[in-house]
Parts: structure tokens; sequence; C-alpha cells
């Protein structure tokens, strides 16, 4: 296994960060996150023009059929430059359609989302807000919660209990009644979205399954923004620590500041690490993937966290103030903690999922001991 992106992936990187670095400078952030959506068409068609919305989307579907090596690579730069609107919850209701839906049914939603005209997104939330599937109550009418981008998506992915297993049902917007929801992260809109009848034989082929591929690839997404984010604060804080003088010299030349900036260089190339691990199981679907995704997610939200902390730290009060870009990414680094899982839910599922690989051992071990008895 090579631990380092092909030339090709590299070139991809390079292009994503000259790409954002033109058409999403920090003013243009700022702007759209106090807009209603966060959403600018003419950004979300130049990102659609680079193939981005296509990007896991397979070439019998208009799209360009890459790995999710690829994503996080794209991901990454989206993370550095804090990227606003919903690429994410489009990203995510693509790997569900890939995930669940027929052929017919790729073919009918895939095709317009890889080419832009068509945003989508997945309502899955409920009142408990747990990230756990088996907590989802909704059959054919309720309230979703914290549903991303809704507002500006024309498809509307509802995630339904159907008897003892789940459905996802497409939802035109207009069929939906949709309420925004406060959120600390001005640059990703979170709605309430009430669906007065669904029809549960609308669903998409797949169900419970489906849905948990589907959340790991955004999961693996959402880890690749945050190492970009945390790549920016650790680039942003060192140079600050360069030019800022206290007492004569740069406050970077004091020990207390080193040993902060090291730090941030430590969690932030260890999340890449596990982040990248985690696409490359994906991709290659080996069975550790589960586990990789989980251990990627928990890290990436301790270690988002800490960076920030760090940066502000190092900052003093410049940081806290609205002024100065590392509060947009502090904030980014508490919503994306909970988004997908938080770290206690991943290490949770890390336990479980060791235990009942270990009982699936157990089981091979005693069949093995009975064939060999016989």
């Amino acid at each position: 296994m090579d631990f380092d992106l092909s030339k090709t992936q590299k070139l991809l990187k390079q292009t994503a960060r000259d790409f954002l670095a033109r058409e999403c400078k920090p003013e243009r952030v700022r702007r759209l996150m106090e807009s209603e959506t966060a959403h600018d068409e003419s950004l979300w068609q130049a990102i659609a023009d680079q193939g981005w919305t296509g990007l896991i989307v397979p070439e019998e579907s208009g799209g360009i059929g890459s790995g999710i090596v690829d994503l996080a690579a794209i991901m990454e730069e989206m993370g550095r430059a804090c990227m606003p609107g919903p690429f994410l919850s489009n990203l995510f209701a693509t790997a569900l359609i890939r995930a669940a839906g027929s052929s017919e049914q790729q073919k009918r939603y895939l095709e317009p989302i890889a080419s832009g005209s068509l945003k989508a997104t997945v309502a899955i939330l409920e009142e408990s807000a747990s990230w756990d599937l088996d907590s989802i109550r909704m059959r054919t009418s309720g309230q979703k919660l914290f549903v991303g981008d809704a507002q500006v998506a024309g498809l509307i992915l509802c995630i339904a209990r159907a008897g003892d297993d789940l459905a996802v049902v497409p939802v035109e917007r207009r069929d939906a009644v949709i309420e925004p929801m406060r959120s600390m992260d001005a640059t990703r809109k979170l709605y309430r979205v009430t669906f007065e009848r669904i029809a549960l034989d609308q669903a998409l082929r797949g169900g419970g399954d489906a849905v948990r591929a589907a959340i790991d690839i955004a999961t693996v997404a959402l880890c690749a923004e945050m190492v970009g984010a945390m790549q920016w604060v650790l680039e942003t804080t060192v140079a600050y620590a360069k030019t800022r003088q206290q007492f004569g010299r740069p406050i970077g030349s004091f020990q207390a500041v080193q040993h902060q900036c090291a730090d941030m260089l430590l969690l932030t190339e260890s999340a890449r690490s596990a982040t990248y691990y985690a696409a490359w199981a994906l991709t290659e679907r080996d069975p550790s993937a589960p586990h990789a995704v989980s251990i990627a997610k928990a890290y990436c939200s301790d270690a988002f966290r800490e960076v920030g902390n760090r940066g502000i730290q190092v900052h003093g009060g410049i940081g806290f103030t609205w002024e100065h870009d590392l509060q947009l990414y502090y904030k980014r680094s508490k919503s994306s903690e909970t988004l997908f899982g938080d770290p206690t839910f991943h290490r949770e599922r890390i336990a479980a999922l060791v235990v009942d690989e270990s009982q699936r051992t157990e089981e091979r071990v005693r069949e093995r001991s009975a064939v060999a008895a016989q």
C-alpha cells in the first residue's frame, strides 16, 4: 500500500486549492454565511463545472466515478477554505442514492446531481438527535431535525421506518414544510422539515445497510474537511507567532508557544493519516473500513477542537474577535464534532464492532472444532 497520494491526486488537490483560493475567498464566505441559505448559485455552478458534484457518481450516470481518496483530497481543500453551502449535504445524498437506488433510480437522480442542476439532502435525525439508526421512529409522517441545506435542495431523501428495516424515500422540496433552525456554524444552514405524508412504496431499493454505507462515505468526507481546516488554523497560527512581537522578539521564540504549535502539527498530521486510511479502506472495500471510519471521526473531532483551542490561545484576544477568520473555523469545529456522530458515539461503535467480530471468530472456531471432531 502506498501511503502517499498519487501524482494525479496531488494535481487534483492543487487544482482544488487554486480554484477555491480564487472563487471562495474569506470575504465571500462571510457574505454567504450572512445570507439565508449560505448558497451562491454561481459558485455552485463553478463547482459543478469542475466535475466535483459528480465526483463519486458512476460514469454511466454522468459522473466521474472517482474513489473516496480523490474525494478526500478535494474535501480537505474545501475545509481549508471553510467553504459554505450544500456540498456536503449533496454528497451525503449522492452516496445514499448510489448505495440504495436501482439502476433506473440512479439514472433518474444522479445525472442531474452530477450536472449540478439538482441539489439533494438527507433528512435522518429526529427528536433524539441520535445517529443510531435504531432510534429512527418516523413512518409515513413526522418531523426531521437538523436537516442540512433543505431550503436549497430540490430533493430530500427522508429516512423512515418500514417494518424492521429502514426506507429511503425521495421527497420533492415543495412536498415538505421547511423551517430554519439556529446553529453555531452559519456556513451550514440547518432546518426542521415536516413531512405530512411520504409514500413508502416510492422508496429506493436499499434499506438500513445502504444508509450506513452512505453515512460512512459522508463521514470520511467530513473528516477530510476537518483536516483541511486544521491545516489552515495551524498555518495561520504559526505565521502569527512569527510576526507578533512581545518583549522585543516574536512570540514564536518562546518555548510555550512552540509547544502549542508542535501539538497542533501532531494532531493535524495524525488526523490526516487516520482520514486517508479510512478513505483507502472504503475505496478498497476492506473489511476494516467501518472501524477505520469511526476511528477517523472520533480522532478528528477531538483533534479539530484542540487545534482550534490552541490556535486561539496563541492568537490571544484577537482570536475571539469577529474580524479575525479564526472564529469561523472554531465554530466549524464544533458543528463538525457532532455531525455524523460525536466521538463518544463512534467509540461505542468501535467497541460494538470489535465485540461482533470477536463473536464471529469464536463461532468459526467452534464450527471448525466440530468438523475436526467428526
